[in-house]
């Protein structure tokens, strides 16, 4: 698998991880059962990278991978894996969520990541939501600390616009940034993606397949009814969950007629718009792991990417990403 460098002069890693989030039940009843067969067959493929945060599951995801690597080799494993974990998304005194950048805090929730997943330290520390009243240089040197203190190896940030990006690399390298890219998520075209190239940072693409939408067997409208998070969000409520099948379809048959899965060309893509990025989707099934895998093997000419540009042409998409709620934390620009 092609490999990409976390960060300037960072470790590499193969340009596909984990999305751990699937870890817990955020998008379906799952069990560490489940999570473990994942893993197993993600280090079998050489992926390495797996992508968690304290609010996943509030745990559940970092104790799951904790006990993998306690059922399997314990410290040797640890040091072949390349683990994310985030920070920064809190609940004020009446238990309305919030963000918290400040020093304490962070590291004692990173405290308990660690405790967790029962290592002494994590490859790359996320901060999940920046906190809009904290400049992110001073959040930046707290992160440094971090770093100075061993319990983080290298530092990112989650959402953020490619100004804040530029800001916090002028305290200390960036060694990735994370925010959701996909066929149906195009934004970060409009100069995240050079930023992060421009300052040797690497692009971590979450939702690459759409949250499902983008796939052979998207969820059905009964099963998003039963989750919290997609039954409000705007692309999956009516009518533009329909309207966005029905767009796909022509990608389905597109696929099809390639010999391979509807998933696969679309992490081929993501993949495809630059060397520096790495896509990190989440899943409850082996099965489903492989078709990423072959999406993020499969090699796309020019005419096979004008095609798939031609189904699905920037601003396709029915709805907006997330709802006014979901909108509050993360960084918009243009």
């Amino acid at each position: 698998m092609k490999q990409v460098s976390i960060g300037p002069n960072g470790p590499k890693a193969a340009n596909l991880g984990i999305g751990a989030m699937s870890f817990s039940d955020f998008y379906g009843s799952t069990s560490d059962e489940n999570s473990f067969a994942l893993l197993d067959a993600a280090i079998a493929a050489g992926v390495t990278h797996i992508d968690t945060s304290n609010v996943y599951g509030m745990g559940r995801s970092e104790r799951a991978i904790g006990a993998y690597i306690a059922q399997n080799g314990g410290a040797a494993l640890r040091d072949k894996l390349h683990i994310a974990t985030k920070a920064g998304i809190a609940r004020d005194a009446d238990g309305n969520r919030c963000f918290n950048n400040a020093a304490d805090y962070l590291e004692a929730e990173l405290d308990g990541s660690l405790a967790r997943m029962g290592t002494d330290y994590v490859d790359l520390f996320y901060i999940h939501r920046r906190e809009a009243e904290r400049p992110i240089e001073e959040v930046t040197e707290t992160l440094v600390r971090l770093i100075e203190k061993g319990k983080i190896r290298s530092l990112g940030f989650s959402e953020i616009a490619p100004s804040s990006l530029r800001r916090a690399a002028a305290v200390h390298p960036v060694a990735a940034v994370q925010s959701e890219y996909s066929l149906g998520t195009r934004a970060p075209e409009l100069g995240l993606l050079q930023a992060c190239a421009e300052l040797g940072t690497a692009f971590v693409a979450f939702s690459p397949v759409m949250r499902s939408q983008l796939t052979d067997h998207p969820l059905s409208p009964d099963a998003v009814a039963q989750l919290p998070f997609l039954a409000k969000n705007p692309r999956f409520m009516a009518p533009n969950y329909a309207a966005n099948q029905a767009q796909v379809d022509r990608l389905r048959a597109l696929a099809a007629d390639t010999g391979v899965s509807t998933a696969a060309l679309a992490i081929a893509w993501v993949l495809h718009q630059g060397p520096h990025i790495m896509a990190i989707p989440g899943t409850r099934s082996t099965a489903h792991f492989a078709q990423l895998l072959e999406g993020a093997q499969l090699q796309l000419s020019a005419e096979a990417i004008a095609q798939i540009e031609a189904i699905l042409p920037v601003g396709w998409a029915h709805g907006d990403r997330y709802d006014a709620e979901q909108w509050v934390g993360p960084e918009r620009f243009s």
